[in-house]
């Protein structure tokens, strides 16, 4: 059963049953405009943002998101373990043979039909499935993997990754744009671009980590321990981390002990 959202006697607010399943029901006070966004999603009257949500608590209906999406990819959440991505394959369209060695990857179907293929080889892809509305598609880290549509509408889908794949806020409008940007290819300026940025781009992305590095080295923290702290930083911003998230996570790997040999080299 759904209400249409009305106002409180604050404002700000508005009242929306809450469903707990074999006790009362109760009431949990949202802000209007979530609610109302919401309920306009719901019936179709509004479309979304389409954008990198993450890693913030965030609801939409995927369902809606991925019809409505146009680009070849365009990444909707990606958190610190996994990512949301939209994709949209025109008629005769594939996504490309490509392999994730470290990343177990699930694709679900909006719309239309095709055929997924996958095998440890990329010249032997002995898994081949045809796959329509509603099909889930799990592709195991290391796996080769490509999906064609076969049908005469775009085929859209979305994808989770586990851990992120792609850098935070990526949007390839084609898939001649996503293949320029992750092999370096001139971009719509001109200038080289890798994985959506420039190197004057990710000098000044990086910035950041360039200051506190320095200093580290004012503390005078020995260079091991400095060089092993900062090349993971740099790893996870190119998992889509941003450098101060990158930064975060590390130092904590240290100061809890999740890394061992992080507090090795510290006292070294």
């Amino acid at each position: 059963m759904y209400y249409t959202p009305y106002t409180h006697q604050n404002p700000y607010y508005a009242n929306v049953p809450a469903h707990t399943y074999g006790s009362a029901a109760g009431y949990w006070a949202y802000p209007n405009d979530l609610a109302f966004n919401s309920y306009r999603s719901f019936y179709g009257d509004s479309r979304e943002i389409l954008k990198d949500y993450g890693s913030n608590p965030f609801v939409i209906n995927i369902n809606e998101a991925a019809k409505q999406n146009s680009t070849y990819r365009t990444a909707l959440w990606t958190g610190n373990h996994l990512q949301v991505t939209l994709m949209s394959l025109n008629a005769g369209e594939d996504i490309g043979l490509e392999i994730h060695p470290d990343v177990d990857q699930f694709l679900r179907i909006e719309q239309g039909q095709g055929i997924v293929q996958m095998g440890k080889s990329k010249d032997n892809l002995s898994f081949q499935w045809r796959i329509f509305d509603d099909s889930a598609i799990m592709i195991p880290a290391g796996m080769w993997h490509n999906v064609t549509n076969t049908g005469n509408v775009p085929l859209k889908l979305y994808s989770i990754y586990a851990p992120p794949n792609h850098p935070f806020g990526t949007v390839h409008k084609t898939k001649a744009d996503a293949m320029a940007m992750e092999e370096g290819l001139a971009n719509g300026n001109g200038k080289t671009a890798t994985f959506g940025k420039t190197p004057d781009e990710w000098v000044r992305h990086t910035e950041f980590l360039v200051k506190e590095g320095l200093e580290d080295v004012k503390r005078g923290i020995n260079m091991t321990h400095i060089l092993q702290e900062f090349i993971l930083m740099g790893v996870l911003v190119g998992k889509g981390y941003s450098p101060e998230k990158a930064y975060e996570t590390v130092e904590e790997w240290e100061r809890t002990g999740k890394s061992k040999l992080l507090q090795e080299s510290k006292n070294m």
